[in-house]
């Protein structure tokens, strides 16, 4: 991708896996982000692709089993490209495509984490929301369409096959997403208002197995341990965009092959005084643009009703309930008036 910057040595790398091993169709490297510490947003996002590069790239590499190819920074065999087909626009995730039907065709993919391309994290909201959509709705839309073309599959193994369909598709690209916004923004908050001595929501299920779960996330990036908290309150806000989009590629509506390319600030993020020029140039504009786009109606709505049923919980519940209520609502408040990312 344009925004991607491999070091010279990249090939000499990375095509000698595939020189030594005919089977391997892929080499996939490490993502390693220039503008982090931009903003909290970056940090946040580092976090979240630290977690995946370092435990699920490296997992699925180790057990020689199935992990997607990322759409950049990797080196891919001609002839694999043509034995699984070559590449499809059916849907906005064609590298993910491209990788599952490579892998139901017997190929192999390898993890170079030691290799590492700098590249750049969209750094304002609304690009990384329009990102959230193209990922989340991609891989649903590609599971509907290639459910029958795996089961069907005869060159791979019915445990790889259940690997894929259930652990690849199912568990991480629809469950993940929709059980993270029903629990933490439907659940609790309704528990809250209708809870008593006949509905319980034992604490192992609402705080300690979650908690547990997010310090295993966290564990990759331990320079920013600090911002867990906010890391929490982020992503359960985007759960709501994400189940959205994963239901609308299951489904395949209307937004089901909306592509909009993310935009990144590129030179912008350095001190080079073209880049200052830009900035001072496009101020007045980013000002207009920013007052008319800033404020965000679905999060808002969700601060609201997160808000509500704090203050209900505040005067008639039991379980204290209302502290997470209290800063999840303020996450999304501060979402939707547009106090996240660069400005």
């Amino acid at each position: 991708d344009a925004d991607f910057q491999p070091d010279a040595d990249f090939l000499r790398r990375t095509v000698p896996v595939l020189q030594a091993d005919p089977s391997v169709a892929l080499v996939q490297a490490r993502w390693r982000f220039v503008n982090a510490d931009e903003c909290i947003l970056t940090r946040i996002q580092e976090m979240s692709l630290d977690y995946h590069f370092s435990v699920e790239q490296e997992v699925g590499s180790a057990c020689h089993g199935f992990f997607g190819f990322n759409g950049t920074a990797g080196v891919w065999r001609v002839q694999a490209l043509a034995d699984a087909g070559g590449w499809k626009d059916r849907t906005t995730v064609e590298d993910m495509d491209l990788a599952v039907r490579a892998s139901m065709r017997g190929w192999r993919f390898v993890y170079a984490g030691d290799v590492q391309v700098r590249n750049e994290l969209p750094s304002s909201f609304k690009a990384y929301r329009y990102q959230q959509h193209r990922w989340s709705c991609g891989p649903a839309n590609l599971m509907r369409k290639m459910f029958w073309e795996i089961v069907a599959s005869r060159q791979v193994s019915a445990w790889k096959k259940v690997h894929v369909l259930y652990g690849f598709f199912f568990v991480r690209k629809v469950v993940a997403h929709l059980v993270t916004f029903l629990f933490y923004c439907v659940v609790i908050p309704a528990y809250v208002l209708v809870g008593g001595q006949d509905v319980r929501l034992p604490k192992y299920v609402a705080m300690y197995v979650p908690a547990i779960i997010t310090l295993l996330n966290a564990v990759c990036t331990p320079r920013s341990w600090h911002l867990l908290v906010f890391w929490i309150l982020f992503e359960n806000v985007m759960s709501m965009h994400r189940s959205k989009a994963t239901i609308i590629g299951l489904v395949e509506a209307s937004r089901a092959n909306e592509w909009v390319v993310t935009e990144k600030l590129g030179s912008v993020t350095s001190s080079t005084p073209a880049a200052t020029t830009t900035m001072a140039t496009n101020k007045g504009a980013t000002k207009k643009k920013k007052s008319q786009s800033s404020i965000l109606a679905p999060e808002i709505v969700m601060g609201l009703c997160l808000l509500y049923c704090a203050v209900y919980d505040i005067v008639f519940g039991h379980d204290h309930f209302y502290v997470y209520l209290l800063m999840q609502s303020a996450a999304a408040f501060v979402i939707g008036f547009g106090y996240v990312g660069s400005q």
